[in-house]
């Protein structure tokens, strides 16, 4: 038995992040964590023998800048950039690709359409002014709705300074633009379904929706916010896969003094007159705490780590609709070379490889999209998936053995319950309708194969920790941001019960590797501990 300041429940990247943050402050402060290594969804392992997998979580540029300063992470990790955002091959064997200078991106749209070309400047500089005052929300702790005080209504003044920067013409085209389908605002500016799928795909890769739905213009913003590139997503790879850069965080909460076991899975949390007192292990172990944090999504902390015969009805109705809904994939293939895109047939080796190492989108419109997520509402997985590549060992070699590759792929839609059958017997089937799509642009796909490894929706939460195989800990949606995440009264990391604190990507402002929720949690938690 031992006393804590705090204890973090999950190794997650974002409960690290807590803990650093913490010990930081002087804190004594203790990570526990299941699994026998940390990461949580960004971790890298080998699924095959000389292959680093990213297995879940996979890119770069989303990390906080502030986390990563403050951690001094430069030192420690290194990260590579993409000089190109999306490589976008196409059914009839053109290619569309996305590069970071927007003159070369706008070269590539003329190919598809010369009002496209000329739109698209206009565009990303609107996006990138509308993304700001989204990432600038990130960082603030939520009013606590229906309830303000005073306190809150001061800092909601601080949203005020972007939004001042945008203008009052811009400010309602942010109102205006946030509920909308992506594919709404696309329509607007765009003719060429090749440059909508482009950017459109982005607004559905973190959701079960498709860019015909309300709300999905935020995610597009969202991630926008988040990129680090001032484009609609992140492009890159972490040397040694995502799970260097959580050893990293690890290793700096470390050296400030925390705490991290491993093999340590939490049981429940100990309450006592309305207050967390501590945890209690799976093996018995009881540990004592002034603060305990839950790394875990809310619906696990409140309906398996409390007894939720202790919520109250209408808190526990909340918890009950928090919306998960995963409906992606991920799929790895150890390659014995490099795959053949029928679009780059004429491009030399140089340029076609940098080209793939890129992330590699098939979503050749935003009405297929759309059709890939028409199947989920039925219970079936789609027949012609949206599928989001990467192939990470063109970057970073040091991902797969000498002369080989590592393909990452995220494949949409597939509801978490299928109407016929389930995943432990359809995935294979899906994971075959996802190679016989992408042998479509690459047809030399199948031969190179050596091993695959499926991960269901299941998988993802049974291994990972990520409840219907949602990696954000539920939906990114409007209805689940900013108050309202995780739920109403609930989305200043704080908890109905005294001492307890939530840190996790289910907390506001959500997913992605970005260690925003982590960071915003420790605040609020070293500014209860001085009052």
């Amino acid at each position: 038995m031992g006393n804590y300041d705090a204890i973090i429940i999950g190794a997650g990247h974002n409960g690290l992040v807590t803990a650093g943050y913490l010990a930081r402050a002087g804190r004594k402060v203790l990570v526990l964590e299941r699994r026998g290594l940390v990461g949580g969804a960004a971790v890298t392992e080998e699924i095959f023998p000389g292959f680093k997998v990213s297995s879940v979580a996979d890119g770069v540029g989303y990390l906080s800048p502030t986390v990563r300063r403050d951690f001094k992470l430069d030192s420690h990790v290194e990260t590579i950039d993409s000089d190109m955002i999306a490589f976008c091959p196409q059914p009839d064997g053109s290619q569309l690709t996305i590069h970071r200078e927007t003159a070369k991106t706008v070269q590539e749209i003329a190919r598809f359409s010369k009002a496209d070309a000329d739109a698209y400047p206009e565009f990303i500089e609107l996006m990138q002014a509308l993304a700001g005052v989204v990432g600038a929300l990130g960082h603030m702790t939520p009013m606590d709705l229906p309830e303000v005080t005073f306190g809150d209504l001061r800092g909601a003044v601080r949203v005020l300074g972007p939004g001042r920067k945008l203008g009052r013409k811009r400010i309602s085209e942010l109102l205006r633009i946030l509920p909308m389908p992506a594919a709404d605002i696309l329509n607007e500016y765009f003719e060429s379904g090749a440059v909508k799928g482009a950017i459109g795909a982005n607004s559905s890769l973190g959701v079960s929706f498709g860019p015909q739905e309300s709300g999905t213009a935020y995610t597009m913003l969202n991630s926008w916010a988040l990129s680090g590139n001032g484009l609609f997503r992140s492009a890159g790879v972490v040397k040694g896969g995502m799970g260097a850069l959580c050893d990293a965080i690890a290793s700096a909460a470390r050296g400030f003094g925390a705490e991290i076991r491993t093999d340590a899975a939490v049981a429940s949390i100990s309450v006592e007159d309305g207050r967390a007192m501590g945890v209690i292990l799976e093996s018995g172990e009881e540990l004592i705490a002034n603060t305990v944090v839950s790394n875990a999504d809310p619906r696990t902390t409140f309906m398996r780590l409390l007894d939720p015969r202790t919520l109250g009805t209408k808190l526990l109705q909340h918890v009950a609709n928090i919306k998960y809904q995963g409906s992606g994939l991920r799929i790895h293939l150890a390659l014995s070379a490099l795959p053949q895109f029928t679009s780059l047939s004429t491009a030399s080796g140089d340029d076609a490889s940098a080209r793939l190492g890129a992330p590699i989108q098939i979503a050749p419109s935003l009405d297929y999209i759309e059709r890939a997520y028409d199947c989920s509402k039925f219970g079936r997985f789609s027949d012609s998936p949206f599928l989001d590549i990467s192939i990470p060992s063109i970057l970073d070699p040091s991902a797969a053995p000498a002369g080989q590759h590592l393909m990452s792929i995220t494949a949409k839609y597939g509801p978490y319950e299928l109407r016929e059958g389930n995943w432990d017997t359809q995935k294979k089937a899906f994971a075959d309708v996802v190679l016989n799509t992408l042998a479509e642009y690459a047809p030399d796909i199948r031969n190179l194969i050596q091993q695959r490894h499926v991960l269901s929706m299941p998988d993802l939460e049974s291994i990972y920790g990520l409840p219907e195989g949602n990696p954000n800990h539920g939906e990114m949606i409007l209805n689940q941001f900013f108050h309202m995440r995780p739920i109403p009264g609930h989305a200043r990391y704080r908890t109905h019960i005294d001492g307890l604190y939530l840190c996790g990507a289910g907390c506001h402002p959500g997913g992605g590797v970005t260690g925003v929720p982590g960071h915003n949690a420790a605040r609020e938690i070293l500014k209860d501990s001085k009052q």
